[in-house]
């Protein structure tokens, strides 16, 4: 997550199971679920389609980020 250690300063770092479940401590069985999602049924249901950017690259943009 390179707008992590570029626009905040903040390293993103790789934790073991281990290390993620001492660092999250209750929060961590839900930061490691491994939950695929797909916007294809609401796409076919509703005939939507995104015109927006997608979060990370809207989350890189300069304004998230003013001095």
């Amino acid at each position: 997550m390179r707008f992590l250690d570029d626009r905040l300063g903040v390293p993103a770092v790789s934790k073991t199971p281990e290390e993620a479940a001492e660092h999250f401590c209750w929060f961590a069985r839900f930061a490691a679920i491994d939950c695929l999602a797909s916007s294809e049924r609401t796409r076919a249901e509703l005939g939507w389609a995104p015109t927006q950017p997608g979060l990370l690259a809207d989350l890189d943009q300069p304004y998230y980020f003013k001095a």
